[in-house]
């Protein structure tokens, strides 16, 4: 059962890596190595208060930021309400950790459905192992999309200079990306950025926002040669700064803004899942870190 006293962060571990989660959006804020090297952005307000936020029951932006559901409004913010909310402690251990966020009156004049989402942390050697569990507790068919957003440090603590980043997809992407505009998915298309696999950060790549690839082949990246993410459940895929920034936010989504033009339903909004009454849907990611010389 959910703890009855309100806990503010939580602490796993094992001997490879240690990660804090706090009740706030059961948010990862903070990841460390072996060595107590920190990974993840340390929510400096000069640039972005964020470290990892959960982006539910929308990814991205809708058009005037507000929902259409079965012809009537709602108004619901960028990146939706969870990353905000205070989640509940379900359960922990040593390297291990759950978080509730369920349907109340607040959320349901923002979006009308009864949900329970949970989030589980889990630490296996030195992977940490982040999902979440969409429940369909009501009555009506649930579209939902969900989408994780770590902020990595950059550069990362191993000595490498900041221009010498680079991150490299699982597959080639020859597909072109998008930019936002407004917020929206752009109607515009971009030639890929990445070659041979490659994709080489600098700032200048961020001037006009996040990259997002909207047709993606690759499900794990690696970032800086000791970071792999993996994600092989979920179809999109944003890479973000703002330039200069001490972070680069690498982000699997299930869904993304809508696109430039759209204003229908909130189901028929591209990127969305359908979850049937009673039923549950599962996004996760894993995040491993290999330390030079490790």
């Amino acid at each position: 059962m959910p703890s009855s006293v309100p806990i503010s962060t939580v602490s796993i571990s094992t001997a490879a890596l240690s990660a804090e989660i706090s009740a706030t959006g059961a948010e990862l804020v903070r990841l460390r190595d072996r060595t107590g090297a920190d990974l993840l952005w340390d929510g400096d307000p000069a640039f972005w208060t964020g470290r990892s936020p959960l982006l539910f029951p929308m990814v991205g932006r809708a058009s005037g930021d507000r929902i259409t559901v079965a012809g009537k409004a709602y108004e619901l913010g960028q990146h939706g309400f969870a990353r905000t909310s205070t989640f509940t402690l379900v359960r922990s251990d040593a390297a291990s950790c759950t978080w509730r966020l369920g349907a109340d009156e607040a959320t349901l004049k923002r979006y009308p459905f009864a949900f329970r989402l949970d989030v589980t942390y889990r630490i296996d050697g030195a992977t940490l192992h982040m999902e979440a569990e969409v429940a369909n507790v009501g009555h009506a068919v649930m579209p939902a999309s969900f989408g994780f957003h770590p902020a990595l440090r950059w550069p990362l603590p191993y000595g490498k200079p900041r221009t010498a980043h680079e991150i490299v997809f699982e597959k080639e992407e020859p597909a072109p990306i998008r930019r936002p505009v407004d917020g929206l998915l752009g109607a515009a298309q971009f030639p890929t950025p990445v070659r041979d696999r490659h994709l080489g950060l600098n700032d200048e790549l961020f001037e006009g926002g996040a990259l997002i690839f909207d047709t993606l082949a690759s499900r794990s990246v690696v970032y800086g040669e000791a970071i792999r993410v993996d994600f092989p459940g979920m179809p999109h895929l944003g890479i973000w700064t703002r330039p200069g920034a001490g972070y680069v936010c690498i982000e699997p989504w299930q869904g993304h803004a809508s696109p430039e033009g759209f204003d229908g339903e909130f189901g028929d909004k591209p990127g969305m899942v359908a979850i049937a009454p009673g039923a549950t849907k599962n996004f996760a990611i894993s995040i491993s870190v290999s330390p030079p010389g490790s």
